[in-house]
């Protein structure tokens, strides 16, 4: 999250610098860069948290909570890497490269379509795991509030991600057409766009995300998990798969056994008085049978 403020900030404080020395193209390819590749970094935080909720409520997991993690950095990565490629490509080509204006520009086009696929299988993940919640009835009101969180906050990287695609968009169709009239001189020429739907999502997200910070709704021990109760909170192993190093690099997030109704890892959850209780939990009077998913 630092990271990701830090780049922001960065694109736009040299965007500001910018506009008092307009022949200065070093000024001008930091702006672009920085100002496109933020946003991704700030994305990584959010993976962080589902991977940190999904290890607080392991009976709801549909997937291995680590892998996730592992899954969605490894594909932001991709995302950051494909846009400093077409930001890079698009700020610094000759004027007279219509060739690598374009390519630039679909490299970026294609980095933000994907950036945005990626938070729609997020969200997705979030409603699974918030549905179920409700569905066995402990849903405490720390994990809803980190949920409405990522709700919130993957939406404004959404609608970030398609002002800017639309964007890149309408600067391609100018190499099919020739001309920059329509939806292309709208986002180009009137700069108030690039305020409200690139500077504004992002410092909502940024507000958001420390009024709510996800340190005051989550454990700082990973092992630490909410037992079936929805209330007890004990220290577990964490989570255990089962199956061969071959098994697991073939399948790291365990589809194959989601998908049979049978997956590999070890429910520890269903065995609470092997786990001792968290530092400052009570002991539950009596362990409710809560009704769990088949995770």
């Amino acid at each position: 999250m630092v990271w990701g403020g830090l780049v922001f900030a960065t694109g736009w404080i040299t965007r500001c610098a910018s506009t008092y020395n307009q022949q200065n193209m070093s000024l001008y390819i930091i702006q672009y860069v920085f100002t496109v590749a933020g946003p991704p970094i700030y994305s990584a935080a959010e993976y962080n948290i589902l991977g940190r909720l999904l290890r607080y409520v392991p009976m709801h997991s549909p997937l291995h909570p680590d892998r996730v993690l592992y899954v969605f950095i490894y594909l932001g990565t991709l995302v950051e890497s494909l846009t400093g490629a077409g930001a890079s490509m698009f700020a610094t080509v000759r004027p007279d490269d219509h060739g690598g204006y374009k390519t630039g520009g679909i490299l970026l086009a294609i980095s933000l379509l994907l950036q945005a696929m990626v938070e729609f299988v997020f969200v997705s993940l979030v409603i699974i795991v918030h549905r179920r919640c409700l569905q066995s009835g402990t849903l405490p009101r720390k994990v809803h509030r980190l949920c409405i969180m990522l709700y919130g906050t993957s939406t404004l990287v959404f609608l970030r991600c398609l002002f800017r695609a639309i964007e890149a968009f309408a600067i391609l169709s100018v190499f099919d057409t020739g001309e920059c009239h329509g939806l292309c001189h709208t986002v180009v020429f009137h700069e108030w766009y690039l305020y409200v739907f690139e500077a504004l999502p992002m410092i909502l997200y940024t507000l958001w995300i420390n009024l709510m910070h996800p340190g005051t709704m989550l454990p700082s021990d990973k092992n630490r998990y909410l037992d079936v109760d929805g209330k007890t909170e004990r220290i577990g192993p964490g989570w255990i798969d089962k199956r061969s190093r071959w098994e697991t690099f073939a399948d790291p997030l365990d589809l194959t056994g989601a998908i049979r109704g049978h997956p590999s890892h070890e429910k520890f959850w269903l065995e609470p008085q092997r786990w001792p209780l968290a530092q400052g939990t009570e002991a539950p009077i009596q362990t409710v049978n809560a009704h769990l998913p088949k995770a």
